[in-house]
């Protein structure tokens, strides 16, 4: 490994032992806010144009290759947004750790991108 590889990937490292160091909690998935039509015929979410409900907040996360779901409600988004949206940026930081030592190893065998 250069020097230079090994300073791009000590420094990546450096800022996710930080992270890890400044985040409390991370939490996997992601948040949507979804507007819904319901199943009364007669609603307003049936009509031209539709008035649709919500907006409703939608958390996704998968455990174990099992998708799952959850509504969360005002408070729970407030305390939940910002574990999720950390957990997002822990994926960023390990994607490109990972991808720098891809190239590292490429490098090493010669073997190219």
């Amino acid at each position: 490994m250069s020097a230079r590889d090994n300073r791009r990937v000590q420094a990546v490292r450096a800022r996710l032992l930080r992270f890890l160091e400044e985040t409390d909690h991370v939490l996997p998935g992601s948040v949507v806010e979804r507007a819904l039509r319901c199943g009364k015929s007669t609603c307003r979410c049936h009509a031209d144009p539709p008035v649709l409900h919500g907006p409703y907040v939608q958390w996704s996360y998968t455990r174990g290759n099992k998708r799952s779901t959850r509504w969360l409600n005002a408070e729970q988004e407030e305390r939940y947004r910002p574990r999720i949206e950390a957990g997002r940026r822990l994926r960023d930081l390990i994607a490109e750790l990972e991808d720098l030592e891809i190239t590292v190893a490429e490098a090493a065998e010669g073997w190219g991108a």
